[in-house]
């Protein structure tokens, strides 16, 4: 997993590095949000849980106005780089590393075909829910023919463009005013990696993700268990004949039936 810190965006606080264990937001007597180790007396409203599963917030029993990307959370919320946490009116961002900036290709460059099973999951905003391939390049922007179409007047016509190259995803700007967000972190052109959530417009949300296929298990035959072996068949002997049963069966409960009427209709004198 890779190292996440919580970045309070109007600097409450400095940036807060997450480690395995739980991180608790609390508030003052003063009305200052904190993130703390311990309560120290002030209110528990919320708390970050980190271990190998991944990361958790918690909300403190009874309270409200807990929210994950604009959306409330009552109990519980699972968390990926890129969140906005929003506690008593503090707004709290989580980051995450980025994947190695190397060379960015010229623009106008030719990109190659990428992995069929790569794909942009909408994950807020108009596109939540649905998913774009990312085989071939994906124009993002307010323009009729975008790939992936912001209808907004206040977004760019031309706003960023998904490229991939050589297996890779390179995130592209094409002048936009404010550029784009990746994992909490401002970005212009940037290389993308599975797990990277990528947010424009601050409420367009978009996760890049892998499907992950189960391998194919070639199965060993099974072998029978050890036991008294019937004999082989001989093969020169003729074929035993299957006797039906059904006739039996039919002539039984017709016997039965007339056995019935009879005890009946003398019972009833």
């Amino acid at each position: 997993m890779r190292e996440l810190q919580v970045h309070f965006t109007h600097r409450q606080q400095p940036d807060h590095p997450l480690k395995p264990g739980v991180h608790r937001i609390v508030r003052h007597a003063s009305g200052n949000v904190r993130l703390v180790e311990d309560t120290q007396g002030a209110l528990l409203l919320a708390q970050f849980c980190l271990d190998r599963r991944g990361l958790w917030l918690q909300v403190a029993n009874g309270v409200r106005g807990i929210h994950v990307n604009g959306r409330p959370v009552r109990r519980m919320a699972l968390l990926r780089a890129g969140d906005a946490v929003y506690a008593d009116g503090v707004e709290m961002v989580l980051r995450a590393g980025l994947a190695p900036q190397t060379r960015i290709p010229a623009a106008g460059t030719e990109s190659t075909p990428g992995d069929a099973q790569m794909l942009l999951r909408g994950v807020g905003g108009r596109h939540h829910g649905r998913s774009f391939t990312l085989d071939q390049p994906r124009l993002v922007g307010g323009e009729t023919g975008a790939d992936i179409l912001i209808d907004d007047a206040a977004f760019a016509a031309r706003h960023a463009r998904l490229e991939p190259h050589d297996g890779r995803v390179l995130l592209r700007d094409l002048g936009s005013h404010e550029g784009s967000v990746v994992n909490g972190i401002a970005v212009r052109d940037c290389w993308l990696q599975p797990g990277d959530q990528i947010v424009f417009d601050a409420q367009h949300r978009f996760v890049l993700e892998v499907p992950v296929q189960p391998a194919l298990v070639e199965l060993e035959p099974v072998a029978e268990p050890a036991g008294p072996r019937r004999p082989a068949a001989d093969a020169g002997a003729p074929p035993r004949a299957r006797v039906s049963r059904w006739p039996w069966l039919l002539l039984s409960a017709v016997l039965l039936a007339a056995a019935l009427s009879a005890l009946l209709w003398f019972g009833a004198r």
